[in-house]
């Protein structure tokens, strides 16, 4: 906006070069411009059109001896969207001179031209109003035009007397209408533009709203919001998924949830774990058996796949299947049947596989540990759920998830988690991952006699010194009360927004204590202070 309208001195320079007379005065002319560049820097001042309309009016009504001015900006053929006028009687709004001097306006801006009357009080457009005697007045009004667009109309009244320089004040007020007209353009394509600027916000707020996140799955990280792309784009087909990722991190859950999006909800939802049996119930456990297929067979028994027909079956730690399983495994993929243990006859199967493993299967294929084709047949849209330390912006929500989950559980009345105990929670990196970090706030909460977690109610194999040099609170009663005496602290400075001598005389000590406990745990204060806006 600032580039655009310091460009105003200039073009005033030049117009005034081209539209004033050889011989004027050049007193006259510096005057004028003067003017203009007053009016350029009203303009300036504000993003407001009716802002800028009468401080304009004001500065031309001391600079040219104008008894009254009016600006009418127009948005449609019906009354005016900005009508502003100074000089009127004191029951005179600027709608009622408009309004008597319409035709003239309209004239104005039908033709796009100037209309100048030298003696109003002998014209018909103001026969109901009464001038004083002596020196005739003048009416002048110019559009207010930009490009071939007239948006309104900028007119004056003045004494008539000398006539000479009406035209020079016609010329004047041409230049004055074309800064307003491109004053009035900026700041209606500024408006255009922020609007589209708002609607595209809304657009793209509406857009994440309506992203796809299984309602069983906790967190927003960059790396979790792609596994919900993933599960988005497969979970309406019923391609073979192999999700990948290490133990602990929810496999299982993104497997329910690749069920829960698919045609198959109604149908049964089927998990078995690879690892869980030895090799010779594996078979009977995924395929059934007949009766009296082996000791022990005294009835019929029908297997997971057949349990899961029509569903989805959720193979866990695929890696640990035997290579004899593995290629029964292989022919149901394949053919999309199996025969129960004992019995020769094939049994068709609508099921949907999807397995899941923590171990690197592209290491095992080359040790001959993992059949190539059943890899290839398993490996049709592998999904990779990163660990807890990939997305650590995911472990506040997870914490806060799990304390509400755990403390209706057990009956308990916590809400909330220290700060402290939130340091040891961001600085471990979870091997575990989130069944670590379920297991660990489970644990606290069982400790916790109050409503809120603290340090002391984590692992042991959490007490480690932070980034802060945070003492551990497990190990000698000296390491305990200066864990303690540490997590006070921070308690008390985040109360007071960083405020150490408040925080002193919460804790009842002195100011120098407060300052040597700070210096001594290394804490930083300043980081509890509140945040002001950039």
């Amino acid at each position: 906006m600032r580039t655009t309208l310091d460009t105003y001195p200039r073009a005033c320079a030049r117009v005034l070069d081209s539209t004033v007379p050889a011989g004027a005065d050049p007193c006259r002319v510096i005057q004028d411009l003067s003017l203009l560049v007053e009016i350029a820097q009203t303009m300036e001042s504000s993003l407001e059109v009716r802002d800028i309309v009468r401080p304009t009016l004001a500065k031309m009504a001391s600079s040219m001896g104008m008894t009254r001015g009016a600006i009418t900006l127009r948005r449609d053929d019906q009354a005016p969207a900005v009508v502003q006028a100074v000089g009127l009687d004191r029951h005179e709004s600027p709608q009622d001179y408009w309004g008597r001097a319409r035709p003239l306006f309209d004239q104005v801006i039908a033709r796009g031209r100037a209309v100048v009357v030298t003696d109003m009080a002998k014209d018909e457009h103001f026969g109901n109003r009464r001038f004083p005697l002596g020196e005739p007045m003048a009416f002048l009004c110019v559009p207010v035009k930009h490009g071939d667009d007239t948006l309104g109309t900028l007119s004056i009244e003045r004494c008539a007397h000398p006539r000479s320089t009406l035209s020079a004040d016609v010329n004047l007020l041409r230049l004055i209408a074309r800064m307003m007209a491109q004053a009035v353009h900026l700041r209606e394509t500024a408006r255009s533009r922020l609007k589209a600027l708002r609607d595209e916000n809304a657009r793209l707020q509406e857009q994440i709203q309506r992203a796809f996140k299984p309602g069983n799955m906790v967190g927003n990280s960059t790396a979790l919001q792609l596994v919900y792309r993933h599960i988005e784009q497969v979970a309406g087909s019923d391609a073979t998924v192999l999700i990948r990722g290490e133990s602990g991190v929810g496999k299982e859950l993104v497997a329910h949830a690749l069920h829960q999006q698919s045609a198959r909800k109604p149908r049964n939802f089927v998990k078995f774990s690879c690892a869980a049996l030895p090799e010779s119930i594996i078979e009977s456990e995924l395929f059934g058996h007949e009766k009296g297929a082996f000791t022990g067979a005294i009835a019929t028994r029908r297997g997971r796949f057949e349990l899961a027909d029509g569903g989805t079956i959720f193979l866990d730690e695929i890696g640990d299947l035997t290579p004899a399983t593995q290629v029964k495994l292989l022919r149901v993929l394949q053919e999309r049947e199996f025969e129960r243990v004992g019995s020769s006859q094939a049994i068709p199967c609508n099921v949907r596989v999807i397995a899941a493993t923590s171990r690197n299967l592209e290491a095992m294929l080359e040790d001959g540990q993992f059949r190539s084709d059943l890899y290839y047949r398993l490996n049709v849209f592998p999904i990779y759920v990163p660990s807890l330390r990939e997305r650590k912006s995911d472990l506040l929500p997870l914490t806060d998830h799990f304390i509400e989950k755990c403390a209706r559980r057990c009956g308990k009345p916590v809400r909330r988690i220290s700060t402290a105990a939130i340091d040891l929670i961001m600085a471990y990196h979870w091997p575990g991952n989130v069944r670590e970090l379920e297991n660990c706030i489970e644990r606290a909460v069982l400790l916790c006699e109050g409503d809120s977690v603290e340090a002391q109610h984590l692992p042991p194999t959490l007490q480690m010194p932070g980034p802060e040099g945070r003492q551990p609170s497990g190990g000698t009663l000296r390491a305990a009360l200066n864990g303690l005496e540490h997590e006070l602290i921070c308690a008390e400075l985040k109360a007071t927004g960083g405020n150490m001598a408040e925080a002193a005389r919460h804790l009842g000590i002195t100011e120098r204590i407060m300052g040597l406990r700070v210096k001594q745990y290394r804490i930083d204060f300043k980081r509890f202070r509140p945040r002001t806006p950039s």
